[in-house]
């Protein structure tokens, strides 16, 4: 089975992370696509970050009518802080029969390079780029990697900071969350102060 892994804080999870799960899925060539949601790390300023389990459950809502989309909190098991290619490892081990790949945007392939062993992980996995506006250009030693897929799949142009900023200045920012998202955020009082 072919696993596209999705990395992400989803804090919160919105309509532009489903529309590119699901591009990667029904075009990317793969038959899943994980959601991966990534825990707190203790350097970074925790003030807007929901805690785990919050986001979790919203990636859990987001993607209950998507079949070929999964949440999955991996790395809330695994060593602080998480690097990519320690859990491409530990999922290979514990998934041996399937072929995990990563997707990224094309603003994060360009600082790939700075990763932790970013050579083994384009040694032994593809990366489906979607496109970003406004990217610098990408380092050609990359750019034309084998390894590297670009995914013509929307550009989508909406953040998480920019939907937690809204609730807290009171707009309506519900057609950017999915429905069932929407009424957990909106029940939970999230991103309100």
């Amino acid at each position: 089975m072919k696993v596209g892994l999705y990395f992400g804080t989803f804090n919160p999870i919105h309509v532009g992370h489903l529309i590119i799960a699901n591009h990667m899925a029904e075009y990317g060539g793969l038959d899943q696509v994980w959601l991966v949601v990534t825990p707190h790390n203790p350097l970074k300023n925790k003030s807007t970050l929901l805690n785990d389990q919050h986001r979790l459950q919203m990636v859990f809502l987001a993607v209950e009518e998507y079949p070929k989309l999964k949440p999955t909190d991996i790395e809330f098991r695994l060593p602080q802080p998480s690097y990519t290619v320690n859990t491409l490892a530990h999922l290979q081990e514990k998934f041996p029969t399937h072929e995990f790949s990563l997707i990224m945007g094309e603003d994060n392939l360009n600082s790939l390079h700075k990763w932790k062993n970013y050579e083994v992980i384009l040694q032994n996995h593809d990366i489906y780029v979607y496109p970003r506006i406004n990217t610098e250009s990408i380092d050609p030693a990359i750019a034309e990697n084998a390894r590297i897929h670009r995914v013509n799949a929307p550009v989508i142009e909406i953040s998480s900071t920019f939907i937690r900023n809204s609730i807290k200045e009171g707009k309506n920012v519900r057609p950017l969350l999915p429905g069932k998202v929407w009424e957990y955020v909106e029940h939970n009082l999230f991103y309100t102060r």
